[in-house]
């Protein structure tokens, strides 16, 4: 018999993606900066609090409308973009680690883009850059909580085991519910895609979403 993947195992299969060491590095170069300006106020309480309370409904909605976008061809010219051509690889092979975690290609445009966010839209640059660890943080965590659904590691607590349970009825159950990642169906109660799993008939394309792994 194999010994269990322990979480240490796990994380030394994880820190090899370059996507985690990509967060990581915005991670730790937000906090730093943040720290170094100093000039703490309530909305830098405020700003995590709402982020994470928002963050199960942004999971939700990019999930939804971009992971599962059904490539369209309007005047010749077909919209598929590479993350949700990404996704539908990862639907076809969940258990492939590199197709696990966000594209580094496509971190290459958010980062900047979150970078610019954080320093143009906020009225304190201080702000921004709380703003800019806690999406690095929650990014982080989506990374983390992903890739442990995916591997071997085993639920050992009752929390991880209903986020294990949501995440593993989207990918083999059906794949219209259940799409909040790192919550036990938080956006999915609130947003009707919560069904008790023996009232729902298992999909024909959770693993070929739209029908397209043919042309993948």
């Amino acid at each position: 018999m194999s010994k269990p993947l322990t979480l240490a195992d796990a994380a030394r299969t994880f820190r090899k993606s370059p996507t985690p060491w990509m967060i990581g590095t915005m991670l730790l170069a937000a906090a730093a900066a943040r720290i170094s300006l100093g000039d703490w106020q309530i909305t830098d309480a405020l700003v995590p609090l709402v982020m994470l309370a928002a963050f199960p409904f942004v999971e939700w909605v990019i999930h939804v409308f971009v992971l599962h976008w059904k490539p369209r061809t309007i005047a010749g010219v077909t919209l598929d973009s590479r993350l949700a051509r990404s996704h539908r690889e990862h639907h076809f092979a969940p258990r492939t680690v590199s197709l696990i975690f966000i594209p580094w290609q496509t971190l290459l445009i958010v980062i900047p883009v979150l970078t610019a966010v954080a320093l143009l839209a906020f009225p304190r640059v201080e702000l921004g850059l709380t703003f800019l660890t806690c999406i690095s943080v929650l990014g982080f965590g989506y990374e983390w909580t992903h890739f442990l659904i995916h591997s071997d590691y085993k639920p050992k607590t009752a929390l991880y085991r209903s986020v294990w349970r949501n995440h593993r009825n989207h990918h083999f159950k059906n794949e219209h519910y259940w799409f909040t990642v790192t919550t036990a169906g938080t956006a999915d109660r609130v947003l009707g895609t919560y069904p008790d799993p023996k009232s729902v008939e298992t999909s024909p394309t959770a693993k070929n979403l739209h029908g397209t792994a043919s042309k993948l």
